[in-house]
């Protein structure tokens, strides 16, 4: 299975037909991973833009765990609105509003790491920069895109079987 969805990738890309990667249902994992980058990467744009926001504004430097986390649930908001479109086309849940329950529970996992690797750094690196919240921003951010691609793909939108 791997083998085959690897060789489509290929076959694309031999053949310059870019706008397959892009555009309409497909269940490659390698395909959707790279959508995912998009995704993700709009989704932490838009996650650390309300974190540094809250961070240096709104709490004056104090209170990255909160910023982080709220910073968190609208990045995972607007994750499941463009993945649910783009991305994950068949889902195993029926229910939209299950599945954005599973969506947002597998996210919860996600800002759980992002909390614990940002008191990890507050804890490490509060005494010496004020810069502990980016750098915990930058580890949580990648140790939760792959958890949240990964789960998400494996727990709720794996073609359902026949």
């Amino acid at each position: 299975m791997a083998n085959s969805q690897l060789q489509e990738v290929k076959d694309i890309l031999r053949e310059k037909k870019f706008g397959k990667l892009f555009s309409g249902d497909t269940e490659n994992t390698y395909i959707q991973f790279f959508r995912y980058l998009f995704v993700g990467g709009l989704a932490t744009v838009v996650d650390w833009g309300v974190s540094f926001l809250l961070f240096k504004y709104v709490f004056h430097e104090h209170y990255a765990v909160a910023a982080n986390s709220i910073s968190f649930v609208a990045g995972l908001i607007v994750n499941y609105v463009i993945s649910t479109f783009w991305i994950f086309r068949n889902s195993k849940v029926e229910s939209k509003l299950v599945e954005f329950l599973g969506f947002a529970a597998i996210g919860l996992v996600g800002l759980l790491m992002t909390m614990g690797i940002t008191k990890l750094f507050e804890i490490w690196l509060a005494d010496r920069t004020s810069l502990y919240q980016i750098l915990a921003k930058i580890v949580s951010t990648a140790a939760a895109f792959f958890w949240n691609f990964f789960a998400r793909k494996i727990l709720l939108f794996s073609k359902k079987e026949a």
